[in-house]
């Protein structure tokens, strides 16, 4: 690891009025990677050595997390501003198009870019994450409602901030561990990265309000078309918080669909099956 980290580059751009910070490796197409909630860019570790070789790779914090800024109203943490921060990072890197991969919240963001902005993706790559018309869908069943507390939690004020910094921020990493199928997937330093990265000022905060503007801002869009996007879902079947089958019926709403099932494996499928992981996304990505 500590020679990946070596060929890492830790940058920042201002994109949208806030400074985001990001790793990057390569040279190349842009390839620009988002992250899920509780983590920030270190869950695409084992992505960004790999596709280095071929792209320019950028793994971002998304606003609110680890070193990006943190804006502290609520209102900053809608998808309109989230698109116009992907917008700016692709254009700020030189880069008209991308192949943009996107993982929990990040695939939620990566959705919506692409029906927001299309033309500036080559290809895009969701990971566990359903399409936005699903989700709805499924959160309409009891079974995904149970599946979805934590996100009824996290519409309260204070107190899930109190809840996840508990202990020392422990909750971040059980949350993360404690959902994985391959629970030797994280070592202790890769959870300490974790909670140190939920630990920094206004973090936790700033992570939350992603969810506290759920309901008014992500869900409620029913106009979903038809992407014509080529698409790559890769999906950890165990995942405990969305269930596989939010994922039937996606190629509705998708003209051109892969979808990779990975079995014996949970929402952070990137992290618990790296090398299978990558191999789907290499071989959609290589034409």
């Amino acid at each position: 690891m500590s020679e990946m980290q070596n060929s890492w580059e830790h940058k920042y751009i201002t994109t949208n009025g806030v400074k985001l910070h990001y790793v990057t490796q390569g040279t190349g197409p842009l390839m620009l990677m988002l992250h899920g909630f509780p983590e920030f860019w270190y869950s695409w570790r084992h992505q960004i050595p790999e596709f280095a070789e071929n792209f320019q790779v950028v793994a971002l914090d998304l606003r609110g997390y680890n070193d990006s800024e943190k804006p502290q109203e609520q209102s900053a943490y809608i998808m309109d501003e989230f698109i116009k921060d992907v917008e700016g990072v692709i254009k700020g890197l030189g880069h008209e198009k991308c192949i943009l991969l996107g993982h929990d919240w990040g695939g939620a963001i990566a959705w919506c870019f692409a029906y927001a902005h299309p033309e500036m993706l080559e290809k895009l790559i969701i990971l566990n994450l359903p399409h936005p018309a699903k989700f709805s869908q499924g959160l309409a069943t009891p079974q995904q409602l149970m599946r979805s507390w934590y996100m009824f939690l996290f519409q309260l004020p204070v107190i899930p901030e109190l809840l996840l910094q508990a202990f020392d921020y422990q909750p971040i990493a059980q949350t993360i561990q404690g959902t994985a199928v391959n629970k030797n997937a994280f070592t202790s330093s890769d959870l300490e990265a974790y909670k140190k990265a939920a630990a920094k000022s206004g973090a936790l905060t700033a992570m939350l309000n992603y969810y506290r503007n759920v309901f008014s801002h992500f869900l409620p869009n029913k106009n979903w078309g038809i992407l014509n996007v080529p698409t790559l879902l890769i999906w950890g079947e165990n995942d405990t918080a969305l269930g596989k089958e939010l994922t039937y019926g996606t190629d509705a709403y998708v003209s051109n669909l892969q979808i990779q099932y990975i079995p014996n494996c949970g929402h952070w499928v990137q992290q618990e099956q790296p090398q299978l992981v990558n191999r789907y996304i290499s071989e959609f990505t290589v034409t």
